[in-house]
């Protein structure tokens, strides 16, 4: 590897990884600035990680290049699953992509981590959003760690505050536009606990 070859990361999401409520400007920007890499950021406002239409993450995880390994491959757990009662699915026995059932938000998730292990076979780390008040969200929240034993993914946790400070409801208000996208103070916070966990 040359000096001028930084690492990459990928980034998959919808409107929260994009910065719909900051012009476009999100965490991503902030880890990668801080840590001095180079990302791509595949993101796009309402879009669900179910094959629901052709711009769901499943859809566009194929626009990443392939002949470029990132060094992590981030997804947005997708508010607009739950959000849109899109079918969860649950925990299949296969780790075979042709297995998955990518209508199925569990279904859509275990097919891009296969993707990705065998496109790159690079590190795949999920993220939740902050504390949003919606049951199938906290379900699929609550999966994801069923899904981490299977398969051994990161989960960079802000719904629980797991492994970083909790926030009072105060100040999580406080880096809030709305009930689900943060503002520049959140996209700041986040950015932080993002590098804090790829130092480690």
């Amino acid at each position: 590897v040359t000096a001028e070859e930084k690492p990459v990361y990928y980034f998959l999401g919808s409107s929260v990884t994009y910065g719909a409520t900051n012009n476009g400007v999100s965490f991503v920007e902030k880890v990668a600035a801080a840590l001095g890499v180079e990302y791509e950021k595949e993101a796009v406002s309402g879009t669900t990680l179910a094959q629901t239409n052709s711009s769901s993450y499943v859809d566009r995880l194929k626009n990443f290049p392939t002949d470029q390994a990132p060094e992590v491959l981030f997804v947005q757990l997708s508010t607009n699953d739950a959000t849109n009662n899109v079918p969860m699915g649950s925990v299949s026995d296969s780790t075979d992509m042709e297995d998955f059932d990518v209508s199925t938000t569990i279904g859509a998730i275990e097919y891009i981590i296969a993707y990705a292990k065998k496109t790159w076979n690079c590190e795949v780390v999920f993220y939740t959003n902050p504390k949003y008040n919606n049951a199938q969200y906290k379900s699929l929240v609550e999966d994801l760690y069923q899904i981490q034993k299977k398969w051994g993914i990161g989960i960079v946790d802000f719904y629980n505050y797991k492994d970083m400070d909790p926030l009072s409801d105060e100040t999580l208000a406080s880096y809030m536009a709305d009930a689900i996208h943060p503002n520049a103070l959140g996209y700041r916070w986040m950015g932080e606990v993002f590098a804090e966990y790829l130092s480690k």
